[in-house]
Order: structure tokens, then C-alpha cells, then sequence
């Protein structure tokens, strides 16, 4: 997800999503422990995309917000 697209969707929704991406994160981890991921590169999108959602979500609680 594009920073931009992150900071149309409303706060509650971005904690869902951030919550979805974290299980998302948790399973390919797993995936990859047993040897069974297929794209590896997708854990560090995921991070990022993370990453990206927390920090939207920081900038609409303190109001500082696009």
C-alpha cells in the first residue's frame, strides 16, 4: 500500500488492517520456519507496509495528519 491510500481510510479501519498485515506476518514467519514460503521478499513488504499504517495512524492521533 501507497502512503497516500493509507492516509484516505479512517483510523479504526487502519487498526484492523494493521491487525490483518500482523497475522499476515505471523503466518508467513511460520511458513518459513518449516521451509514452506514461497516468496520470502513478502516479509519485508509486510514490515513496511506495517510500518507505514502505524505511523498514519500516529499522525491522525496527535492530529498532525495530510
Amino acid at each position: 500500500m501507497k502512503p497516500p491510500e493509507i492516509r484516505e481510510i479512517g483510523i479504526e479501519e487502519l487498526r484492523i488492517k494493521e491487525l490483518d498485515l500482523t497475522k499476515e506476518l505471523f503466518n508467513l514467519r511460520i511458513q518459513n520456519s518449516t521451509g514452506h514460503l514461497e516468496n520470502p521478499s513478502r516479509i519485508n513488504l509486510l514490515k513496511k507496509d506495517i510500518a507505514r499504517v502505524k505511523t498514519v495512524i500516529r499522525e491522525k492521533e496527535k492530529g498532525t495528519g495530510f
